[in-house]
């Protein structure tokens, strides 16, 4: 009879642990993130998640698109952070009202490449609107992203930057089967291609097409040093301030969208920019080269 009471006991005891909150596993502890496909294509969160998870006992549950995109995911509450590489757009996001606090988190940098045979002469350049003037001015093939990421920010910004005259307007681009219109500010001329792809997809078609074309330098390198049929485009300018990428986080906040779990983004925001997040960060390395370098002020 005692031995029946205490399995009842422990069967009483199973069956409060799993409805009182907090005692079982639930989607309570799983944090939802928008962050660029550059971020997830690097391999670091591969690092990054799995450490925090242990560390803190939160799942982050990652959402990869362009920085526009994932902005716009924060601007509706679809998630709870985001982590991306615009910052000119992050501060605007913050001063909306959307977040929280922008935290710098590390920078990587951007990269012009080319082919080997750089019809525009741009190889060496060290400013990067001297290298876009030359590559208007020979007419040769550009290929754009143009979909609205942190890269094709950076592009436009640098178009900008070399005084040439531009056009504006926008077109219709297609992603996971969704139309999206995407603005722009860009050089005319049938020399500029703008596909409304992602970095990977970009560089593919620049290779094919032997063309110029901004890219972030973790995802040159690998599709340079990390596939069996390695890309033939050949880094021709770089070094430029002007071509630096940082990266920031930021909790999207509750005032805005009251169901977002902001103490959860909070708890993320200061563990990546903590000394053991930033250790990570900067002691990653994919094939044998350091990608990203550490922003957070210890």
């Amino acid at each position: 009879m005692n031995m029946m009471k205490r399995l009842l006991l422990a069967v009483s005891v199973m069956l409060l642990c799993c409805t009182l909150p907090g005692l079982a596993v639930s989607g309570d502890k799983v944090l939802k993130m928008s962050t660029t496909t550059s971020t997830q294509a690097s391999g670091l969160l591969d690092i990054l998640l799995p450490e925090f998870a242990k560390d803190s006992g939160i799942v982050v549950k990652v959402i990869a698109k362009g920085t526009g995109a994932a902005i716009r995911d924060g601007i509706d509450g679809n998630v709870d952070i985001i982590f991306v590489h615009a910052k000119g757009r992050e501060e605007k996001f913050v001063s909306d009202g959307y977040g929280t606090k922008r935290y710098p988190v590390m920078h990587n940098d951007f990269v012009i490449l080319g082919p080997k045979t750089d019809p525009a002469g741009i190889k060496g350049c060290t400013a990067a609107d001297e290298a876009m003037r030359k590559i208007a001015a020979a007419s040769a093939v550009f290929v754009s992203r143009g979909d609205d990421s942190g890269t094709h920010t950076k592009e436009q910004a640098l178009w900008k930057a070399s005084g040439l005259p531009l056009e504006k307007g926008s077109q219709t681009i297609v992603k996971k089967g969704v139309e999206k219109q995407v603005s722009y500010e860009r050089p005319s001329g049938d020399w500029y291609l703008s596909i409304g792809q992602g970095m990977g997809k970009a560089l593919t078609f620049a290779d094919e097409k032997q063309g110029y074309i901004l890219a972030d330098r973790g995802t040159y390198i690998k599709y340079k040093f990390g596939r069996d049929i390695p890309l033939e485009l050949d880094v021709l300018c770089e070094g430029d301030a002007a071509l630096a990428n940082p990266y920031g986080i930021i909790p999207v906040n509750p005032a805005k969208h009251p169901h977002v779990k902001n103490d959860l983004a909070v708890q993320f925001a200061t563990w990546i920019t903590s000394a053991r997040g930033q250790k990570l960060i900067g002691d990653y390395r994919l094939l044998g080269k350091q990608l990203f370098y550490p922003d957070a002020v210890q």
